[in-house]
């Protein structure tokens, strides 16, 4: 029944007055007051039909009047305005009631209390155009007066006595009209203070999340220091294991008995540059994150490029027994690239592939694929490998994240590779995907718009 009754009240208001909840409620009321108040207004012209003056012209102007404030609910659905409305309902409840003041009864009138309702209801929707409104009682309280001073007197219609009735019913529909506006003023009292409240609540938690930034960018800026520092200080010593493992080894390989020696060498060479490669992951993951990281594009030949690449991998590959498959056109050609970016991205696959494979293929294609941008540059790596589970797979390319607990204990690693590769595809206005099942295999494909070398009289690409 409720729903009805609203969506009948809703009817009369436009749709951008309902968009607040504030104004909705306003209009609501202002609606349902001017409907139930002609009823009650008829309470009084019943009463002054049962006297001498019922039947007269000044009884039947009155009756249309009260009437007429059923329609103001249409201009309110007609200029869509609830200042327009309101103030055309003050007005003519300011002149009804002075109206019917003057000829029902002056001071005794059963009609004065009306005005009071009319202030009130300026009070409540008019408050932006106060003067504008007042402008108006004062007019027609000028008309009033003037008229009265005309007469002499006021006319009597009705005997005092008559209108005793009239006026307890007045009285009381006013006492239910204002107690309407009162609680409708409640209601809104109690909406902005809940609005106030929350506005309060919101600006705490504002000022709670611009301490939380001022620290995680404090925190950021200290973690870029610390990262500068340690990259001195790590880097230095690392390089000089390395450099001092190569020079050992130099020199022990060609004695008879260097063969355990040889190998103690490796061991530390390879550990020296497993613990370099993570060092500049991490390096280069901060570098990233404070966009201190640029593109460096250059002439390059992919095939080239990818010879290079696969040179360097070889060695991971065939140590799990792995078989490599290239699938490559000629005519690929020259393009601008930054070489350092794609080499490292497909290192960081095939180094992963070559990881988790085991006596298996793995297989390198590149090509270039049209699309809606432009030519793209595809390389796709895929393995026949332990695969990775349906549920790691929109994890992998998080920061420091791996596809479960069983593969970082059985095959190590930082969790880093994958991040750099999207990253550096991102920087490179390229995508890496992924499908991959767990038993079957793996397949990465990172796609790279291709930017053709312009040639010029004297370039020579380079191959990376």
């Amino acid at each position: 029944m409720y729903k009805s009754i609203y969506r009948f009240i809703d009817w009369f208001i436009p749709s951008s007055i309902q968009e607040s909840q504030s104004d909705r409620l306003m209009a609501r009321t202002f609606v349902l007051l001017h409907l139930v108040g002609p009823l009650m207004g008829h309470s009084v012209t019943y009463f002054l039909s049962q006297t001498a003056a019922g039947g007269t012209w000044q009884f039947w102007a009155t009756e249309a009047i009260v009437v007429s404030f059923l329609a103001i609910p249409l201009l309110l659905r007609v200029f869509g305005s609830l200042h327009v409305a309101a103030m055309v309902s003050v007005q003519v409840l300011v002149g009804l009631s002075l109206f019917g003041s003057f000829f029902f009864g002056g001071i005794s009138s059963p009609l004065l209390p009306w005005f009071l309702i009319a202030m009130v209801l300026g009070f409540f929707y008019l408050a932006d155009s106060i003067k504008l409104t007042l402008a108006g009682v004062a007019f027609q309280l000028a008309c009033f007066v003037v008229a009265r001073l005309a007469f002499g007197e006021f006319p009597a219609m009705i005997e005092p006595e008559s209108l005793k009735l009239a006026n307890t019913f007045s009285i009381v529909a006013a006492l239910a009209y204002m107690t309407l506006l009162c609680l409708y003023y409640e209601t809104v009292m109690r909406i902005s203070l809940s609005l106030e409240q929350e506005t309060i609540d919101q600006r705490g938690k504002l000022e709670a999340l611009r301490e939380a930034m001022q620290a995680a960018e404090l925190a950021s800026t200290r973690k870029s220091i610390f990262l500068a520092k340690m990259s001195h200080e790590l880097r230095t010593p690392l390089n000089a294991v390395i450099g001092y493992a190569e020079i050992l080894r130099e020199t022990f390989e060609e004695r008879a008995d260097a063969g355990r020696k040889m190998n103690d060498l490796d061991r530390i060479h390879a550990a020296g540059r497993h613990l370099l490669a993570l060092v500049n992951n991490v390096i280069d993951l901060s570098s990233i994150e404070s966009s201190r990281v640029e593109l460096s594009t250059q002439a390059v030949v992919v095939k080239s490029l990818v010879e290079e690449v696969i040179a360097t991998a070889s060695p991971l590959i065939a140590k799990r027994d792995n078989r490599m498959v290239v699938n490559m056109p000629e005519d690929l050609g020259a393009l601008e690239l930054d070489a350092l970016k794609v080499r490292q991205c497909l290192l960081n696959l095939l180094s992963n592939a070559a990881k988790f494979t085991t006596k298996g293929t793995i297989m390198l294609t590149v090509i270039s694929r049209p699309s809606t941008r432009g030519d793209l540059l595809v390389l796709e790596v895929s393995d026949d490998g332990i695969g990775i589970p349906s549920e790691s797979l929109r994890r992998i390319f998080e920061d420091f994240s791996q596809a479960d607990n069983e593969t970082v204990n059985k095959f190590g690693g930082t969790g880093l590779g994958l991040a750099l590769t999207k990253r550096f595809c991102q920087m490179m206005g390229g995508s890496i995907t992924v499908r991959s099942q767990r038993g079957v295999g793996s397949n990465f494909t990172i796609e790279i718009p291709m930017v053709r070398l312009q040639r010029r009289e004297g370039d020579v690409p380079r191959a990376a």
